[in-house]
């Protein structure tokens, strides 16, 4: 699920970069600290929309590096438990496969799998394959998470197939 929010960094600039360009420096490395970094609280920050606010700087006392307080607004990816989502398969093993749904890695086990798809370890890539259906690495599949674990600067998730309407998506 995507959200929109109001966060606020701390960056600190080392003394050569204060000067005229410092706003830009300041605004580039936010871009930089935030973009895809994971917080346990929030999820993924996707985007940075807006800068809302720098605030006066304040130097370090026997560094000469400032720090600068910044507001602003981002687009943030959390997952739910029983939410849906497409992701690209990116590792297929006999324990299931791993696929990628953005930043965030969804592993779906052999036993949510449907019975009918059997692992073929000899096909080159190894795949899981039925009648009608092949997952390989690169395919994309529509996929139910059932799990989801938060730590400070992760979001770990299990994923099922094996309900009407998800698998391959064609």
């Amino acid at each position: 699920m995507f959200f929109h929010k109001k966060l606020s960094h701390t960056i600190t600039l080392h003394p050569s970069f204060l000067g005229p360009r410092m706003r830009e420096f300041v605004t580039q490395r936010l871009y930089e600290d935030v973009k895809d970094l994971c917080s346990g609280r929030y999820g993924y920050i996707v985007a940075v929309v807006a800068i809302l606010e720098i605030q006066m700087g304040k130097i370090l006392p026997g560094l000469g590096s400032a720090e600068f307080e910044v507001k602003y607004s981002a687009i943030l990816f959390r997952p739910f438990r029983n939410e849906v989502m497409d992701a690209v398969v990116t590792k297929v093993n006999r324990m299931g496969f791993k696929s990628m749904a953005g930043p965030l890695e969804i592993f779906v086990s052999t036993q949510l799998i449907p019975a009918d798809m059997k692992f073929n370890q000899h096909n080159n890539p190894p795949s899981y394959h039925s009648e009608e259906q092949k997952i390989e690495v690169g395919t994309l599949v529509r996929v139910k998470i059932t799990g989801v674990r938060i730590d400070a600067t992760a979001i770990y998730t299990i994923g099922t197939i094996k309900e009407d309407y998800l698998g391959v998506i064609e």
